[in-house]
């Protein structure tokens, strides 16, 4: 399946309090989306998030009705180790 890094920004800092993701996790799970992990900036104004899904189309309708934003989706191809080695995903 396809491996997705989704770009998210936000006005205000996120704080990432335990069960806060829940409803979002049903509705990727509604969309056939998969969270696999997230990173947050140091200032906590924006999120880079890898999921696997069949298309980008179910991204952002996951992140439609989840009320949160999708402001840049990119498909990735693979890997990159720190010796330079590439690794398809």
């Amino acid at each position: 399946m396809p491996v997705f890094m989704v770009e998210r920004q936000f006005a205000d800092q996120l704080e990432a309090a335990p069960g806060a993701f829940d409803g979002i996790n049903r509705v990727n799970d509604d969309s056939g989306v998969r969270w696999l992990s997230s990173f947050l900036s140091a200032d906590k104004r924006k999120t880079f998030c890898l999921y696997e899904a069949d298309d980008v189309e179910a991204i952002r309708t996951a992140a439609v009705r989840a009320g949160i934003p999708a402001d840049a989706i990119v498909e990735l191809s693979g890997t990159i180790a720190p010796d330079g080695t590439f690794a398809p995903l």
